[in-house]
């Protein structure tokens, strides 16, 4: 019922893990939303949003393209149409080039 919520204060994509040991024993945990989710154990702010990005693109972007990127972000409701044109991302040289050819999703 979650998941297909319309309501943007009830949506949420929980999610559920189940493992099973050597020894046949097997644990399962479940939460309904995400902590980060606004109605989960530790919602996120805007500022943990930009620390993710940041996490996350420093790996594949240079420092130039992430400024750039989270300063067309930050001024979203302003931009003109060529600038969201712009919010599209570059890598940095040589991570396309090194990275292993996709096998597909499943």
């Amino acid at each position: 019922r979650r998941y297909h919520s319309e309501d943007p204060d009830e949506k949420a994509f929980g999610g559920r893990v189940e493992i099973r040991l050597a020894n046949g024993e097997t644990i399962v945990d479940e939460i309904a939303v995400a902590d980060a989710h606004p109605l989960g154990a530790r919602p996120f702010t805007r500022p943990d949003y930009v620390a993710k990005f940041r996490l996350l693109a420093e790996p594949v972007l240079t420092a130039d393209e992430i400024e750039r990127f989270l300063d067309l972000a930050e001024r979203l409701p302003e931009l003109t149409p060529a600038e969201v044109r712009e919010l599209s991302i570059v890598a940095a040289p040589g991570v396309l080039a090194s990275a292993p050819a996709p096998k597909g999703l499943f």
